[in-house]
């Protein structure tokens, strides 16, 4: 049986979070989109929340809670109704934490784990995607070649969220010793390791609040136990699983955004002399709308359920992500459209949601492979 109720813990965390969202991160996207920076009274108040610490053990010093994707899907999907600049920055530390807490060896989680619980804000990131048109999730450039007690990672990584502030950085690289997913592995490098150079902020058409980077590795050495999970090595399948669901949940919520805020203009706007919602091409419109929106969030949920079920969720997640790639722009176009003229100023935010949905289509790889 499919049960798409959400528990009384989750319909409580999906109300505190959509109030947060509401009041708070709303009020500053358009801020963080002009300035292309997050205020950082606003990244305190949402670390606040716990999103991070919330998952990690208590022996770490976190607050022990149960890990679900399928709540980490409603968290995502709200903090994207919010704004998805902000969404993806406070989500960022996760990228790292989550597959040290889910794979690290145990001295790996006693070293890292516990820096996640300090009361102010922690960044960090990870380094997967590449700056090729051919980027391939099982055909990384990158590499990283034993040499002795330790390895030397050499290639080039792209849109690596706030990689110049970040302490450490989680990074993909071939090993030459598997192919396709089995032949990736993590490794924890810290900013100043020699080798690593943050190369440049990237110059984005969407998400300008979320600082991305370009990264080089040049004879990065990195001792062996900076090897995600030692000799065992990573699950790359789940983790890229886990990645997906929660970047198709973000873009679930400014689908929504956009959806809600189209309708209540419709609603108000009249032309000759009644709403404009009342005729049936901006109607038909914004049904459409409502359509891409739910099965959206279904094809979410189903990968997130999977997950939580220890599942194999590699294909669902992909199902997702490429169907929530194209619906973004279509439903946040759409908004533009019923907005008309003024869908297209900066008046309204509909437009800024368009450019970050346009962004959301290559977070992983070309929105067509």
């Amino acid at each position: 049986m499919v049960d798409f109720q959400l528990s009384e813990e989750q319909q409580m965390i999906r109300d505190t979070i959509g109030g947060f969202a509401r009041d708070e991160i709303r009020p500053a996207a358009r801020l963080a989109d002009e300035s292309a920076e997050i205020a950082p009274e606003l990244t305190e108040k949402i670390w606040q929340l716990g999103l991070v610490r919330g998952a990690i053990p208590e022996t770490y010093g976190g607050d022990g809670g149960e890990r679900s994707a399928v709540t980490g899907a409603v968290v995502a999907e709200e903090l994207g109704y919010g704004d998805l600049s902000i969404g993806l920055h406070s989500l960022a530390p996760r990228l790292f934490a989550y597959p040290i807490l889910e794979m690290g060896t145990g001295e790996q989680k006693a070293t890292y784990l516990k820096r996640f619980t300090a009361p102010t804000f922690v960044p960090a990131t990870a380094a997967l995607m590449e700056p090729r048109w051919d980027f391939d999730l099982t055909e990384l450039a990158t590499g990283a070649h034993r040499d002795g007690s330790a390895f030397v990672l050499n290639g080039r990584k792209c849109v690596v969220p706030l990689a110049a502030e970040a302490e450490a950085i989680l990074v993909y690289a071939k090993n030459g010793s598997g192919s396709g997913f089995e032949g990736v592995d993590a490794f924890v490098v810290a900013r100043h390791n020699p080798g690593l150079t943050i190369v440049e902020r990237e110059q984005n058409m969407g998400l300008k609040g979320l600082a991305t980077y370009e990264i080089a590795l040049e004879q990065c050495r990195v001792s062996a136990d900076a090897r995600l999970g030692a000799d065992r090595g990573v699950d790359f399948s789940r983790l890229m699983s886990e990645t997906r669901v929660a970047v198709a949940a973000l873009a679930v919520g400014v689908m929504r955004a956009a959806f809600d805020y189209a309708r209540d203009y419709a609603k108000e706007r009249k032309a000759f002399g009644v709403p404009i919602a009342t005729k049936q091409a901006i109607a038909f419109m914004l049904a459409d709308m409502a359509i891409e929106i739910d099965a959206a969030r279904l094809l979410t949920w189903e990968a997130a359920a999977r997950l939580d079920k220890g599942h194999d969720a590699l294909r669902e997640s992909y199902l997702a992500k490429n169907y929530i790639a194209a619906s973004a722009l279509k439903v946040t176009d759409n908004a533009v459209q019923v907005l008309g003229g003024h869908g297209y100023i900066r008046e309204h935010p509909v437009e800024m949601w368009l450019r970050n949905a346009r962004a959301m289509a290559a977070l992983d790889g070309v929105a067509t492979v």
